[in-house]
């Protein structure tokens, strides 16, 4: 198989059931260079992994063959919200609808009547008036669909309805010709309401696609550059890397960027979830999407397109809502057997009525049953539509889910490992003491110390760079980094090193316990001399709780959940914060390998663990985890790091992952439950000529609509307090 260059993301037209995904999926699958296909029935796209020489005319004929079509492809770079065509293909769709309704109406009243003693039938002339334009008019998809379906050799929603109605309409024709009973109203009625049941699914789904289209609608269409001192007006795919962009109060942030002139609050609440805007100002980097609030900035664009932040997230989650959960699989290899099968019952069931004396018209009519109570649109709408209304919450309270498989094995978790700075602390940490050695003076070893950290990222380095602010500080040369234990280089032509206890300890040096407090985290300053190592000085950090950590961990523990500590800092440190924060298991002094390790070691004994941390240090215990949740803030997101994605530094959020996961993964068990029940309960009653094919078509749309309703309670969803 030639290596994946190429994602297309198919818009697919003519689906109607689970039996459509399969048969599409195997279709786009069998086409050489594609290494994977996923088709989804809510979205109704296809995501097909390819290689270049794979052509778009290709996956078209592929599609064809199957009795299918492909959409329209959006433009490229085409802004605003991409729902405009289909919001102008529903409201066709509605005023079809509705007039199907009507022409049903007077077809129908006759049996409504009944009940009440008025017994009145319409003429046959006119019923067939009122009921061919059903048939042919708003049935006229049905059944072309079917007639594509035939001729693939294959069976879909579209033909157990196209089978159904024909048969009642040419039954009523031969009646009508010797004057027998008419089923005009039968046949109508199927189409109209099967018609009505796509039309309620079709704006449910749109709906429950709300996360994206409100994140798409983000993104503005325009931005102020500045050149030289004029500002103009440029398209945003226009504006390149190194740009300076005029935002001005009350208006969204075109792009990713860094504020070099102004102060400002910004709105990022549809980006992370966070309800407060957040005072951004010179030096701060801020987020394409983001609204500014009552001053003007000043912002060089850091990153446009595809890699800004927004583009990113919509990009995931769309990613998820294409993604195909498991059971969903199973799912779709059982309906391309349904149709099939649903067609043999329905055969059989009018054979065995004839064949007990009904006559033909009844063993007709009850066939007609079968073939329309089954369908299965049900089915094959639970797992997709939970999904986008699943990942769309998560997406508005600030967490990005990779795909349903994450979201899968998010809702089994009972174990969550958590990394300590910069996920329950603030991540911040300040020089609390520099002690120096005797014949050492207190600026020497700031001085030398930040050296050693002069380009270094980590938080502790920044605390000693920030304490030695106003220094000259000398260059240090071959830095090299201890990985879990410090830095080493040369300086002013001294072996310096500086790190943890791990580090004295590989160095042969007890400094004991004495000084720093059990919440500090320390490090050491050495220096090689001829006589061995030589301690210069201590330094000693304080990192304070972020306000959220207590609510968080006692949110995992209301969900029944297991919570660990693992963190590279000492285990004082560590085991202040475990105590504060009401954590019973915790280890210290951990390299990344060892909280790896001790996530594998989780996993054999039978747990299921997701491992929160930073998305970079942490990254061989996210990946070691069944769930890795990357926690960052909004315009510096690892987004592809781990399983689940934080868009804010809030520990409440890995919480609100878990309990979403598991809401989701119930909304589809309940859909899936109520589809498999509907037929299972429904094909039976029609075989027994207990259903009316008017009724079996309320029936089969009414189950439709009842999943994509249950699922879209999803939408309303809100983490508990």
């Amino acid at each position: 198989m030639e290596s994946v260059a190429t994602t297309w993301d198919l818009p697919i037209t003519g689906m109607s059931c689970a039996a459509c995904v399969a048969r599409v999926e195997r279709a786009l699958k069998a086409v050489p260079g594609v290494a994977a296909a996923s088709v989804n029935l809510a979205t109704e796209q296809a995501r097909v992994d390819a290689a270049a020489a794979v052509s778009l005319a290709t996956l078209s004929a592929a599609v064809a063959a199957a009795g299918y079509a492909l959409g329209a492809l959006p433009e490229p770079g085409a802004a605003g919200p991409p729902d405009a065509p289909a919001g102008r293909e529903a409201k066709r769709e509605a005023w079809w609808v509705a007039a199907g309704l009507l022409l049903c109406a007077p077809l129908v009243a006759p049996m409504l009547l009944m009940p009440f003693g008025v017994h009145w039938m319409l003429p046959g002339g006119l019923q067939w008036l009122l009921a061919t334009p059903v048939q042919f008019g708003l049935g006229a998809r049905f059944h072309a669909a079917a007639w594509r379906a035939l001729k693939a050799r294959a069976g879909n929603m579209d033909l157990l309805v196209a089978l159904g109605s024909s048969a009642a309409y040419g039954l009523s024709l031969c009646n009508w010709a010797r004057g027998g009973g008419l089923y005009f109203e039968a046949a109508a009625v199927v189409i109209a309401l099967v018609r009505l049941g796509k039309w309620l699914e079709a704006r449910a789904k749109r709906q429950a696609a709300e996360a994206i289209r409100a994140l798409q609608a983000l993104r503005p269409t325009e931005a102020r550059v500045r050149v030289g001192s004029r500002e103009v007006r440029v398209p945003i795919a226009r504006v390149a890397l190194g740009d300076l962009v005029v935002v001005r109060p009350g208006e969204a942030v075109p792009v990713d960027g860094e504020i070099i002139e102004g102060a400002s609050e910004l709105d990022e609440a549809l980006l992370t979830g966070e309800p407060l805007s957040i005072a951004r100002g010179v030096g701060d980097r801020v987020v394409g999407g983001s609204v500014n609030g009552a001053a003007l900035l000043l912002v060089r664009t850091t990153a446009v397109g595809a890699q800004s932040l927004l583009a990113r997230i919509v990009e995931r989650v769309a990613g998820v809502q294409a993604s195909k959960a498991p059971v969903q699989q199973r799912v779709d290899r059982v309906a391309e057997v349904f149709v099939p099968i649903v067609g043999a019952v329905a055969l059989l069931t009018g054979l065995g009525w004839w064949l007990a004396g009904a006559g033909g018209e009844r063993a007709l009519l009850t066939a007609v049953s079968v073939l329309v109570i089954a369908c299965p649109c049900a089915l094959g709408l639970a797992t997709p539509i939970a999904l986008i209304a699943g990942t769309g919450a998560a997406a508005r309270h600030g967490v990005l889910i990779r795909d349903a498989l994450a979201l899968e094995a998010a809702q089994r978790v009972t174990l969550v490992a958590l990394d300590k700075t910069g996920t329950l602390t603030v991540g911040r940490p300040t020089l609390r003491a520099a002690e120096p050695a005797p014949g050492v003076a207190r600026e020497e070893l700031l001085r030398l110390a930040a050296a050693l950290q002069a380009t270094s990222s980590h938080p502790l380095a920044r605390a000693v760079l920030d304490a030695a602010h106003g220094l000259d500080l000398p260059t240090a040369r071959a830095a090299r980094v201890l990985p879990g234990r410090g830095v080493t280089a040369e300086v002013e032509g001294r072996s310096l090193w500086l790190g943890s206890a791990r580090l004295l300890a590989e160095q042969g040096v007890d400094v004991g316990t004495e000084g720093g407090g059990a919440a500090l985290s320390q490090s050491w300053l050495l220096e090689s001399t001829p006589q061995g190592p030589r301690v210069l000085g201590r330094l000693a950090f304080g990192d304070a709780l972020k306000p959220e950590a207590a609510a968080a961990v006692a949110a995992l523990h209301r969900l029944g959940l297991s919570v660990a500590l693992l963190s590279g800092d000492a285990r004082a440190s560590v085991a202040v914060v475990a105590r504060e924060l009401g954590i019973g298991a915790f280890e210290a002094e951990l390299l990344p390998g060892d909280k790896a390790d001790r996530v594998a070691a989780w996993r054999a004994a039978g747990a299921v663990v997701a491992m929160v941390g930073d998305g970079v240090n942490d990254a061989p215990a996210l990946a070691a985890a069944d769930v890795g949740m990357a926690m960052a803030g909004g315009s510096d997101v690892a987004l592809q790091t781990g399983g689940v994605t934080l868009l804010r530094g809030d520990p409440r959020l890995v919480a609100i992952a878990l309990e979403v996961s598991r809401r989701t993964e119930a909304k589809i068990r309940q859909g899936l439950f109520w589809a498999m029940g509907y037929n299972v309960l429904g094909i039976p009653l029609a075989a027994a000529g207990l259903l009316s094919p008017a009724f079996a078509g309320a029936a089969m749309a009414l189950s439709s609509l009842g999943v994509v309703t249950n699922a879209l309670a999803l939408r309303r969803w809100k983490p508990a307090a």
